[in-house]
């Protein structure tokens, strides 16, 4: 973890200026850059991007945190994938689109493109936040996503970070391409499950954190006493639907 204890004592140092510009951390972020594939020209946009608002809170110190690029970074995803639908499902309706963008930028998507990057090992939070599980909870890691992409974006243009976006959610565009664009997690879920009996599946809000305008919903789908999945999202039908795919992946119904 040398890297991320590197990252902080950069990050202590973000507010001063050397030489007329901003002091740069190239040979902290060097590693990432590699693992992703792109070379920031402001590498303190990086270490924002990769900072938990806990660990200002932690310390009492004014550290950047990585909220503010999050806000940007999901801007940015909405467009491309909307972009990339709208060019490559032409015969599909507005419905069917929305319902392909939700799969493509839920919080579980995201969350898989964060910890096939190990965004996780790089993220710099404060102790109690890391000790709790931080660095590999879904909302953290969906969140790091988000503002990777909202710092890539500032550091090039939106053709980089559209190529950035399209590279990571490669399988899944395969994927939605083979897949019927009606998919319905929930209802596939309740149909095989009422196939063994009349009893329907039931979806549990086990929490929900976040200011009022941007919530993050974890829910939990239970049937016959046993939590067949969990998921999360920014609304309760987003966090449903996530729940529904993880049941029917772990298809515990069986076991």
């Amino acid at each position: 973890m040398a890297a991320v204890s590197a990252a902080i004592s950069c990050s202590g140092v973000f507010a001063g200026k050397k030489s007329g510009g901003w002091i740069q951390c190239s040979s902290l972020v060097s590693p990432l850059e590699d693992h992703i594939g792109y070379k920031f020209r402001n590498s303190l946009l990086l270490a924002e991007a990769l900072t938990h608002p806990s660990l200002g809170h932690e310390t009492q110190q004014h550290h950047f945190d990585n909220q503010r690029l999050e806000f940007l970074g999901d801007a940015v995803l909405q467009l491309v994938v909307t972009e990339y639908l709208f060019k490559n499902f032409g015969a599909a309706p507005e419905g069917q689109l929305t319902k392909l963008r939700s799969r493509l930028v839920s919080r579980e998507a995201l969350k898989n493109h964060a910890a096939a990057l190990d965004l996780g090992h790089y993220l710099m939070m404060g102790r109690g936040e890391e000790a709790s599980g931080g660095r590999a909870r879904t909302s953290t890691l969906a969140d790091a996503f988000e503002a990777l992409v909202g710092a890539i974006y500032l550091d090039s243009d939106l053709a980089t970070a559209r190529k950035f976006i399209l590279a990571q959610a490669r399988q899944e565009l395969a994927q939605i391409a083979e897949e019927p664009v009606d998919i319905n997690p929930k209802g596939e879920l309740q149909e095989l499950l009422q196939s063994i009996s009349p009893v329907s599946p039931a979806y549990e809000t086990i929490s929900q954190t976040g200011p009022e305008h941007e919530k993050t919903f974890v829910v939990q789908v239970i049937w016959g006493g046993t939590v067949l999945g969990k998921g999360s999202g920014r609304s309760k039908k987003q966090a449903e639907t996530a729940a529904a795919l993880e049941a029917l992946e772990l298809k515990r119904w069986k076991k």
